[in-house]
């Protein structure tokens, strides 16, 4: 071997390839994956069950979420979001996504409806593994800023709306309201069936209306998350690092628990308490009119404030949340992207006045939130966050918004903006109808 081989083989790092990872699986792992779940999906032997809709969702969102991590530019305006969710609903449109991993994805999101299993164990985990005092003043404070920014949303959207010729009853019910109704099944699609029976027109025209716009609104809102991360990292008096409240001492929401290690059996006790949470809501729902996602929250916050569980159990719940939100959060991203998002819809709707309504209408609500968080004694980047939930796509949406701000610790602050404040805005948005109809 000559010097300059030597030299070479000295300055070249041996394990270049090996260290390149794509999500968790080394490069060398990861590409053989791949290969083996492509070759089941174009000879249609991927199964069509969890099994083999995991295996597409966690392979491309580890790789979209690689490829939104990297790329500049994108990268700092939440990327990882944008590309799992933008990518695939671009597939589908123009036909490239196989029909059996489709299949496979549609059984997992939706008929064995995993996003709701994942979305229970992140809202009773990050419930259960906070603070008490931080979970007490979330709760409280965070509805000011809420109403504030929900206010301003109103009323910043319509005068845009005004500007671009749109009239401001037109803005409130066909745009506005899609945005802050708390995602398509949950906003959108009730709100579609009393428009329709008090306009007396077709469900589904009414559906491609206000779509575009929820769409639009949640892009916005995941942009916006993204920045407001950068904005944290640079202003450290701004950022929470998560938590919600300043409470005056060390408690940070995130890694309050982060010391302990992980205990597989508490594992199982948390995905049992999740489960059990969301089951609890789902019962009581139809008696008492109340959605049960916020049941299972109001649940969780009891067990929280009661101190009935041990605390043992408060762990497990937290450190499954740990598990998903680290695991699972691109994968779920995916399936929305390819599920939930309609291209055809979204790359309608960019015309520069329905554009400005969308993106005036949800940075009035997070700018709301940033500076009333700080009049409450809130860290400003965090309320403003929350608030811009207020225009996710339901659950999923604030999955996806607080995924663009790596804030996944706030999901239940995001959940109460998003339903109970969407449920809201419905009931509001259906008697005012009445009314100017």
């Amino acid at each position: 071997m000559t010097d300059t081989t030597m030299k070479l083989a000295e300055t070249t790092p041996p394990s270049t390839l090996a260290a390149l990872k794509i999500g968790p699986l080394p490069i060398t792992v990861y590409v053989p994956a791949a290969l083996v779940c492509a070759a089941a999906v174009y000879s249609g032997k991927l199964p069509n069950d969890v099994i083999g809709g995991l295996s597409v969702l966690m392979l491309l969102g580890f790789l979209l979420g690689k490829l939104g991590q990297t790329i500049p530019v994108l990268k700092r305006i939440g990327g990882t979001a944008i590309m799992c969710l933008f990518v695939p609903s671009a597939l589908v449109a123009y036909g490239l996504m196989p029909e059996t991993a489709l299949k496979a994805i549609t059984t997992t999101f939706r008929t064995a409806n995993f996003q709701y299993f994942f979305i229970a164990c992140l809202v009773a985990g990050s419930i259960l593994g906070m603070p008490h005092r931080v979970l007490v003043q979330g709760f409280v404070r965070m509805f000011v800023p809420l109403l504030v920014g929900t206010l301003c949303a109103i009323t910043v959207g319509i005068t845009v709306g005004l500007l671009f010729g749109h009239s401001p009853k037109e803005t409130f019910f066909f745009v506005i309201i899609p945005i802050v109704g708390g995602g398509l099944a949950e906003g959108v699609l009730p709100l579609s069936i009393a428009y329709a029976e008090m306009l007396h027109r077709p469900q589904g025209e009414l559906v491609a209306q206000m779509v575009p716009a929820a769409l639009l609104g949640n892009v916005v809102a995941i942009v916006a998350a993204g920045l407001l991360a950068r904005l944290a990292e640079k202003r450290r008096d701004l950022n929470g690092q998560g938590m919600l409240v300043k409470t005056g001492d060390d408690d940070i929401l995130g890694p309050v628990r982060s010391d302990h290690p992980i205990d597989l059996g508490l594992l199982g006790a948390g995905i049992v308490l999740s489960c059990v949470l969301f089951v609890l809501g789902m019962v009581l729902a139809p008696t008492t009119g109340i959605p049960g996602p916020i049941l299972m929250i109001i649940a969780a916050v009891v067990l929280k404030l009661t101190k009935l569980l041990p605390a043992e159990m408060e762990l497990g719940a937290y450190q499954i949340n740990k598990f998903m939100s680290t695991n699972l959060t691109f994968a779920i991203l995916v399936a929305m992207g390819t599920l939930l998002v309609s291209w055809q819809q979204l790359v309608a709707s960019f015309n520069p006045g329905y554009i400005a309504i969308c993106t005036t209408t949800v940075l009035a609500m997070v700018a709301s939130g940033f500076f009333v968080g700080k009049w409450l004694n809130m860290y400003p980047v965090e309320a403003a966050i929350v608030t811009a939930c207020h225009s996710g796509l339901g659950g999923t949406g604030d999955v996806a918004i607080l995924g663009a701000a790596d804030r996944m610790g706030l999901m239940a602050f995001a959940q109460i903006a998003t339903r109970v404040g969407g449920a809201i805005m419905i009931v509001i948005a259906t008697l005012a109808m009445k009314v100017a109809y």
